[in-house]
């Protein structure tokens, strides 16, 4: 393995970052404690991670003077989104260390090669994705099988917290979705009959060494992330342990340096099935900032400057709360008011994570709040608590 780039005093080494978004912004903190300077290429003047990042260069994602200013500042670079343009990232990886590769991000960015590499991976990970389908036309869709409905019928690119995304029972019903979707590429599923949802959070270091964190249970409301339990309350030491050694394999067998995230989908019969995976820190792994010894967004900074990775023992029991923008507006009030923050960290092992954005709307992730305690029960009591101060519905 070649030489870490290892933080330094005089004229301090410069990790970047392309994104400005929160995850960005959490890297950043990460990467700023052990040392480091941060750069953020983002196009926004105004954005999370370039609220906190020493250097921003505002320009576009594919913009050649923007790209080679990175390139020029900084030891190594990551991502913060998994679509960044994969032309950008390959073209930083023959002037800089990037990490993840973009070959590693083109097949996250693209549901058909992600369900193609599970399934070359499923006699190592020992899991496979849903059964599913390509639809590029209506020619696919007349061919579609009768056991593939109902379904879900995703486009390939694009899509994330639920965005991009249509339940579909008949033939019928795909065609009238595939049109809606004005003829884009599409991956049909098949719908299982889901009993939970888990994570798992893995990292890789350029040497080729791999960890694996603590196993999490996540619950969705409306396509986006809503809570995050580790331990998860359903999940057996069978399931964690066989959800822990696929996504070893995964990472191992993409060759992938730094933090992927992989949902799997636990069936009624407790069978697991791989779902898709994340380049990048998760929103699933925020808890890791309070309630284990490496957080993820340090196991970040520490891949990608190709040092050893850090111990990814959880500490304490911990309950996440995705924090939307919905808790800054009373009812069907469009008048925007702030929540009783004092009151949520008042509660027993409350922290509150909060993203700079300036202009809470619905739907939109504002921050998150972690709730640490000696047992899941505690934790689980402040979070009902909490939403019972800001009006989520539980």
């Amino acid at each position: 393995m070649s030489d870490p780039f290892l933080p330094t005093a005089n004229q301090p080494a410069v990790l970047g970052v392309m994104g400005g978004g929160q995850l960005g912004r959490m890297f950043a903190h990460a990467a700023q404690a052990m040392g480091y300077q941060v750069a953020v290429l983002e196009p926004s003047q105004v954005s999370p991670a370039g609220q906190v990042a020493e250097r921003l260069i505002s320009k576009a994602y594919t913009d050649p003077e923007g790209l080679a200013e990175l390139a020029q500042q900084c030891v190594a670079i990551t991502t913060e989104f998994e679509n960044v343009p994969a032309d950008s990232m390959a073209w930083l990886g023959e002037r800089t260390f990037v990490a993840p590769a973009a070959s590693c991000v083109s097949i996250a960015q693209d549901r058909i090669l992600e369900k193609r590499f599970f399934v070359e991976c499923a006699p190592t990970s020992g899991v496979m994705p849903a059964p599913h389908k390509t639809i590029a036309s209506h020619a696919d869709i007349d061919a579609i099988a009768d056991d593939l409905l109902p379904g879900i019928l995703k486009t390939v690119r694009m899509g994330y917290d639920g965005k991009g995304q249509v339940r579909v029972r008949t033939r019928e019903d795909v065609r009238a979705a595939f049109d809606a979707m004005n003829g884009v590429t599409c991956l049909l599923e098949k719908m299982l009959p889901l009993a939970y949802e888990v994570s798992v959070l893995t990292a890789r270091g350029a040497d080729g060494v791999s960890v694996v964190y603590p196993i999490a249970e996540n619950v969705h409301r409306d396509g986006i992330l809503f809570t995050t339990t580790v331990p998860g309350p359903n999940v057996s030491d069978t399931c964690a342990k066989q959800a822990q050694d696929a996504a070893r394999a995964i990472i191992n067998q993409l060759g992938y340096v730094g933090v992927l995230c992989i949902e799997f989908f636990v069936l009624a019969d407790g069978t697991l099935v791989v779902n898709e995976m994340a380049p990048r820190p998760h929103n699933s792994g925020h808890y890791t900032i309070d309630a284990c010894v490496t957080s993820q967004f340090a196991q970040q900074v520490r891949a990608m400057a190709r040092l050893p990775l850090g111990d990814v023992r959880q500490h304490s029991p911990a309950v996440m709360l995705n924090i939307l923008g919905d808790v800054w507006f009373g009812g069907d009030s469009d008048t925007p008011r702030e929540p009783a923050w004092d009151r949520v960290l008042a509660l027993p092992g409350a922290n509150l994570h909060l993203y700079g954005k300036d202009d809470p709307r619905r739907a939109r992730k504002m921050g998150h709040i972690t709730f640490v305690a000696p047992t899941l029960a505690e934790a689980q009591t402040s979070l009902r608590e909490a939403c019972a101060i800001l009006g989520i519905p539980q």
